[in-house]
C-alpha cells in the first residue's frame, strides 16, 4: 500500500529539487465504512494535507446564487449545476489547525468554504471538485414557473470554475465536518500519520487518498475499496448507500396512517426521511417520494372506489391542479436549500395541524352541528320535493 511519486518537483532557481511526499494505508478494503490508517513522510518543516474522494461515483451538485452582490448591490439570479461532483469529498488538516475548524462552524450556515481552505491552507490540496464541468444559468422568475433553469450562459474560465466549484462542494456536503477534518498528526522530521474515519453509508468501490505537502508535490496515489452488501444497497443520484429495512418499516406505519387520512403519507414521509437520514439530499427525497407514493394512492383509490367514497369530478378538477404544481415543483426545488426546504415545509405542516386541532375545539363541533343539521333539513325537503312531482 505504499505509494510515492516517482518525480521530484524542482524548486525555485538555485534550490534543491523537492522530494514528493510519501504515503502509506494500513488497509486495502473497509466494510460500510471504517477507519483508514494514513502514514508518510514529507519534507520537514511543512504543513501535510491529505486529499479524499470516491472514485467511480459522481453526483450532481447545483447552487442557486440569489445572493445580494456586495460590489453592485444587485442578486445575480445565477443556478449553477454540477453533474460531476464526487459522491464523497475530504481534506484531511494538520491537528493544529482544529481551532480554525472550531471557529468557522460559529458561523453557523454562512460559512465558506473557499475562505476556510486559504485560512487553513488547504487550498493548496483541492483538486478533484475542480475539474468538473459546471454549467451556469441566468435564472428569473417567469424561467421558475414554466419549468425552466433560465438562459445557459458561456462557459467559465479555469479560475471561476474553480471559484464556483467550492460552492458547489459546500451546497453539496453542507456541513464543515463532512468535507474537512484535522487529524493529520506531523513530527519534526516529517513523517506523519492520520486517521481517515469513513461514515456508513457513502458510496461503494474504489477510493483515493493523495497526500500534498506543497503546490504541485503531491505523492501518488494510494487506493483503497469501500463494499456493502445487501440489505444495503447504493443509490446513485443521492451519493449514498442505505439500508433498506429501516425505510421499509417505517413507510409501512406511514403508509397506512396516510390513507387513512386520505393521502399517500408523503407528507409525513418527507420530513421523517430528511431527518432521520440526513444523508438523503432533499431533493432526493422529494423527488422518491412522489413516485412512491402511487403504491399507496393506487391501493387507496381501488379500495375507497369499492366503498364509493370517491367524487370523480372533484377529484378531477383537484388533479389538474395538481397536475400544473407538480410540474413547477421539482424546478423550484433544486433551487433552494436544505433550510429554506425545512422551513417552508414546517410551516405548511404547522397551519395544517393548526386547522385540524381547531376542528376538534367544542366551539367549532358546535357549529359544525348545526351546518349538518341545516343540510339535513335541506336534503330532507329535497327527497320530498322530488316524491311530489
Amino acid at each position: 500500500n505504499s505509494q510515492a511519486a516517482d518525480e521530484t518537483k524542482p524548486a525555485p532557481a538555485g534550490g534543491e529539487a523537492v522530494a514528493a511526499p510519501t504515503i502509506t494505508i494500513d488497509k486495502n478494503e473497509i466494510n460500510n465504512g471504517g477507519v483508514i490508517k494514513v502514514s508518510g513522510k514529507a519534507e520537514p518543516g511543512k504543513p501535510v494535507y491529505i486529499e479524499v474522494w470516491a472514485e467511480g461515483h459522481d453526483v450532481r451538485a447545483s447552487r442557486f446564487d440569489g445572493d445580494k452582490d456586495k460590489e453592485t448591490g444587485k442578486r445575480p439570479y445565477i443556478f449553477y449545476i454540477t453533474q460531476e461532483m464526487p459522491a464523497f469529498y475530504k481534506i484531511l488538516v494538520p491537528k493544529d489547525m482544529q481551532p480554525k475548524l472550531d471557529e468557522a462552524k460559529k458561523d453557523g450556515s454562512k460559512w465558506s468554504y473557499s475562505a476556510l481552505l486559504k485560512d487553513l491552507g488547504a487550498d493548496i490540496a483541492y483538486s478533484v471538485p475542480a475539474k468538473a464541468k459546471i454549467d451556469h444559468f441566468q435564472g428569473s422568475l417567469m424561467a421558475s414557473v414554466i419549468g425552466s433553469r433560465g438562459k445557459q450562459l458561456p462557459e467559465m474560465d479555469e479560475k471561476e470554475t474553480k471559484k464556483r466549484s467550492m460552492q458547489l462542494v459546500k451546497a453539496r456536503f453542507r456541513s464543515i465536518g463532512k468535507v474537512l477534518a484535522a487529524t493529520v498528526d506531523i513530527q519534526p522530521d516529517g513523517s506523519y500519520t492520520a486517521d481517515l474515519k469513513l461514515e456508513k453509508g457513502l458510496a461503494p468501490g474504489k477510493y483515493h487518498v493523495v497526500a500534498v505537502a506543497g503546490k504541485k508535490i503531491k505523492s501518488e496515489a494510494a487506493v483503497f475499496e469501500n463494499k456493502i452488501s445487501f440489505p444495503t444497497v447504493y443509490m446513485d443520484n443521492a451519493g449514498t448507500s442505505m439500508n433498506l429495512i429501516y425505510p421499509f418499516v417505517l413507510t409501512l406505519v406511514i403508509a397506512i396512517f396516510g390513507v387513512l387520512m386520505g393521502a399517500g403519507g408523503g407528507f409525513i414521509m418527507n420530513p421523517l426521511l430528511v431527518t432521520l437520514f440526513p444523508a438523503l439530499p432533499h431533493t432526493i427525497v422529494a423527488g422518491t417520494v412522489t413516485p412512491t407514493v402511487l403504491f399507496s394512492q393506487g391501493s387507496g383509490i381501488y379500495n375507497y372506489s369499492k366503498i364509493k367514497f370517491i367524487n370523480w369530478k372533484l377529484g378531477a378538477g383537484i388533479g389538474c391542479a395538481m397536475l400544473l404544481g407538480g410540474f413547477i415543483g421539482p424546478k423550484l426545488t433544486e433551487m433552494i436549500t436544505l433550510e429554506q426546504f425545512k422551513f417552508a415545509f414546517g410551516w405548511i405542516l404547522i397551519v395544517l395541524a393548526g386547522l385540524m386541532f381547531w376542528q376538534t375545539t367544542p366551539g367549532y363541533l358546535e357549529k359544525n352541528k348545526k351546518e349538518q343539521a341545516i343540510l339535513k333539513e335541506f336534503k330532507k325537503r329535497a327527497e320530498e320535493s322530488a316524491k311530489g312531482k
